[in-house]
């Protein structure tokens, strides 16, 4: 008996301002170990350097290639464009700066018709080109600067809330109606919600990883983690029942660290012990996050470590509740007249 073709695969990429990183994460796409037909869609926004040009290039150089305009620039609005214009059962999302390992797809595949699950996700794997980068990574990849975040630092497969990026089941995407265009960012965190609600499995595995590569700058890091810090305290309002200590964390560090500078210069130095304590722990932290990278690149975890904890509490404390009452007026409830594809 004939063996059974794997179901055909589109990938979805949001893209904007990508040109250093684009045609490497296709070519990852492109070489993936999967049996069955593949399609990749490119959802460019208004990019202001030649991410257009390279894909244009893309397109010509392979007719699974494909684009789609997303005039707006916004993440959630660029995926629910690419995900109407595709067209096979399994959807996989991956970024512009994401590179695939060598099996990821044939693996979730594989995952999804094992556990039933509406959606599977593993470990959004940091890796830098050059020294700051890798310090970025280093930071992102520890629990000192992330937590028990498994996405970040791995852990056991199962169940879980969300996960990095996303490998769905088509009709579970369509029945939720895409992503909820008001989430600028945790856009994946709602819809997961929203499956999850109607029933579907959200899946967590370490067998998938997804190469990441991190913010050129300190000031682009704390630009990104100021926006997660803002939007994890609209998820916050949106759902009460999310919130843990983890993400309390920098936000309660950034009010203590503020506190004791304030008390330490008008009241007493001994105040200045919790803004100490906590560059002690940083600059101890960083030592076994560090193991194997060059002395420049540890040299700079600790800058890392605080810029991502310092913006994403900053961003976490300033999120306006007007915002909270925008997305919560948009919110959509889950669709449950069928299953997600949990089971199927």
């Amino acid at each position: 008996m004939p063996q059974q073709q794997p179901p055909a695969v589109s990938v979805i990429m949001p893209v904007l301002n990508e040109e250093r990183h684009l045609r490497n994460s296709v070519r990852h796409i492109l070489e993936q170990e999967y049996a069955g037909e593949m399609e990749v869609v490119i959802a460019l926004g208004p990019s202001a350097d030649r991410t257009d040009e390279i894909a244009a290039e893309l397109v010509a150089e392979d007719p699974r290639v494909h684009t789609v305009a997303n005039p707006t620039g916004r993440t959630p609005a660029a995926l629910n464009a690419a995900i109407k214009a595709s067209r096979h059962p399994i959807v996989v999302r991956v970024d512009g700066h994401g590179m695939l390992s060598p099996n990821y797809i044939a693996t979730a595949v594989r995952l999804l018709e094992e556990t039933g699950a509406a959606n599977v996700g593993g470990i959004m794997h940091a890796e830098g080109e050059n020294p700051w980068e890798d310090a970025v990574a280093a930071a992102m990849t520890s629990r000192i600067g992330v937590g028990n975040a498994a996405f970040h630092t791995g852990g056991q497969a199962g169940p879980a809330e969300t996960v990095y990026l996303g490998v769905f089941r088509r009709e579970a995407l369509e029945q939720q109606g895409g992503y909820n265009e008001e989430f600028i960012r945790a856009q994946d965190w709602e819809l997961n919600f929203r499956i999850r609600e109607a029933g579907g499995a959200i899946w967590f595995s370490p067998e998938l990883k997804v190469q990441y590569r991190p913010r050129p700058s300190v000031k682009a890091l704390a630009k990104q983690y100021k926006d997660y810090g803002k939007w994890r305290h609209v998820v916050a309002r949106y759902h009460a029942g999310s919130i843990n200590l983890r993400y309390l964390a920098p936000p309660a560090a950034v009010c203590a660290i503020a506190a004791g500078l304030v008390a330490g210069a008008a009241l007493t130095p001994w105040a200045l012990i919790v803004p100490g304590g906590y560059l002690a722990a940083i600059v101890a932290g960083s030592l076994p996050a560090g193991k194997g990278l060059s002395p420049k690149a540890r040299v700079q975890i600790p800058l890392a470590l605080a810029t991502m904890h310092m913006a994403w509490g900053v961003g976490f404390l300033t999120s306006p509740r007007s915002l909270a009452r925008k997305v919560i007026a948009s919110r959509r409830p889950a669709v449950t007249t069928a299953t997600a594809g949990a089971g199927q």
